[in-house]
């Protein structure tokens, strides 16, 4: 029988463990599905290792995302179905947009119908020039053609690349800039000013967490409520919002103010002085 040579026991220990708990489809807590050990040698000495991998407690929800994915695949795909809706329609309104995750990743350029909603034409591109999306835009047209529905407009975020390439594809066919973009450079000034506000407000605002440390060393219900009101100021915090949304600064002073004149009231019922 071999005999087995000893090994020195680890001298430090990591898990990894995920990242989260709860699946993002169905809401239920992520059951171990793997757990293995290793030890690995390194500088510092021996470390052992320990891997956890959680998976869905139901399965049958990651089988209905795929199912619904091929569906959609399917039906995006169905150009007998866009060819008797566009042509029904007779015209149609293309919108022009660039989706990039991430820096130096391709872009996802998808051209689509504003009023049927259908998805003409998406395509990953390396770059984002004049060439590359008038070669896009003149794939569109040799679709449009052979279906022979007229382009009345188009709408784009403004780009200077996506008005040259347009205007040499589709030469006399208006080009409006998207509603989206067009309010929100017009709000920029007012979303600033907002910005700042908020600033000034939440600085106002500090001090949140040592009150509720403080209460958590005695539990009675009028510290319960308290907690409750700090939890509302913290999430009031959080909301940062986008332009040309509603503007998160009033909306924070919104919220503030119901807390405050929330706390007025328990105030006059239990007969005390407002601070």
């Amino acid at each position: 029988m071999a005999r087995r040579s000893a090994r020195p026991e680890a001298a430090h220990e990591v898990t990894l463990i995920p990242l989260k708990e709860r699946c993002e489809q169905c809401g239920q807590f992520f059951w171990v599905a793997h757990h293995s050990h290793r030890t690995v040698a390194m500088l510092s000495g021996l470390w052992r290792m320990t891997l956890v991998v959680r998976q869905c407690i139901e399965p049958s929800v990651t089988y209905l995302m795929q199912r619904y994915e091929e569906l959609v695949t399917l039906r995006i795909t169905d150009q007998e179905r866009i060819k008797a809706r566009l042509q029904q329609q007779g015209h149609v309104i293309l919108a022009l947009d660039g989706l990039q995750p991430d820096v130096g990743h391709e872009v996802l350029w998808v051209v689509r119908d504003c009023l049927s909603q259908e998805i003409l034409l998406a395509r990953p591109l390396l770059s984002s020039t004049q060439g590359d999306l008038t070669a896009l835009l003149k794939e569109v047209k040799a679709q449009l053609k052979q279906l022979e529905v007229a382009v009345t407009g188009v709408i784009s975020d403004g780009e200077e690349t996506i008005g040259s390439a347009v205007a040499f594809v589709f030469p006399g066919v208006p080009h409006q800039r998207c509603q989206f973009h067009y309010l929100k450079d017009a709000t920029k000034p007012l979303y600033e000013a907002d910005r700042n506000a908020k600033t000034q407000l939440k600085k106002q605002l500090r001090g949140v967490r040592p009150i509720e440390r403080a209460l958590e060393e005695h539990s009675t219900p009028e510290n319960e409520a308290i907690r409750g009101y700090c939890l509302a100021v913290r999430a009031s915090l959080t909301d940062d919002g986008r332009s040309p949304m509603p503007p998160s600064g009033l909306k924070l002073y919104d919220r503030i103010t119901q807390v405050s004149d929330s706390i007025a009231r328990v105030q006059e019922k239990k007969g005390c002085h407002r601070l």
